[in-house]
């Protein structure tokens, strides 16, 4: 059976949406326009078997068909969008399941009560260490020819706006975000740096790689190293088509 693939979903003319290998499903049988999509996929698989479609009808569905396509491309998928902004019962739901803060320290251990400060205090380092990085990227990237990191795909408040949340929930979440946002974005700007200064893969597998890894040359081949450097140092198309 034929099917007709769509952004993150393969459309099945049985009505069933199957997630492509490789990506994630997104649920796309919840927006409107995905769902029309569906209907000319259909109409292109039924009639298409028994050649019943004229070919200026199916150069007229391609049109409709791109234009969907392309807003569903530019728009964030619908659940998450329903996930931002919860129905009205969806968020009494959440305000019944709210813990008070109260509550939630008469049930925290002592211990771990009063190692929050050691925790707390590591803030005063990532905002030097944040603001080190910051100037880092700002002055040297745009010499070396190396595409800026965004800090919005990595630092990411969202949690501190759910309702079933506490205020110290909210704090710990919030805090959490910076942090282990901070540190992944420099670790991408750590990786662009060693792809332009030092592209060359380890001698022994690593236990986790960055994302800039896969583009390095292999270990001890000088050849290679000394006929491909310069190319690798500048291979950022990738990033220019991911921000696009």
């Amino acid at each position: 059976m034929s099917e007709c693939k769509f952004g993150s979903t393969a459309l099945h003319p049985s009505g069933m949406a199957r997630a492509v290998p490789g990506r994630l499903a997104t649920g796309a049988f919840h927006c409107r326009e995905v769902q029309d999509l569906h209907r000319i996929c259909l109409l292109l698989h039924f009639n298409g078997r028994r050649g019943s479609v004229p070919l200026r009808i199916r150069l007229a569905l391609l049109v409709p068909m791109q234009s969907i396509m392309k807003k569903h491309r530019d728009t964030k998928p619908c659940q998450d969008q329903e996930l931002r902004s919860p129905s009205s019962e969806t968020l009494s739901e959440h305000r019944r399941l709210k813990k008070s803060s109260w509550k939630h320290l008469r049930t925290t251990r002592l211990l771990v009560i009063l190692s929050s400060p050691l925790i707390y205090a590591c803030v005063i380092p990532f905002l030097l260490l944040d603001a080190a990085v910051a100037i880092f990227q700002l002055v040297c990237f745009p010499i070396y020819g190396i595409p800026k990191v965004r800090r919005k795909d990595y630092l990411v408040f969202d949690r501190g706006r759910l309702a079933y949340l506490n205020t110290i929930e909210k704090v710990g979440c919030v805090y959490c975000s910076y942090a282990n946002g901070l540190l992944a974005m420099i670790t991408e700007i750590a990786a662009r740096t060693e792809q332009y200064f030092c592209p060359i893969k380890h001698s022994r597998p690593l236990l986790q790689v960055h994302s800039r890894y896969g583009k390095f040359l292999p270990y001890g081949d000088a050849r290679a190293y000394r006929g491909q450097s310069d190319a690798v140092a500048h291979a950022y198309d990738d990033l220019a088509a991911r921000v696009k």
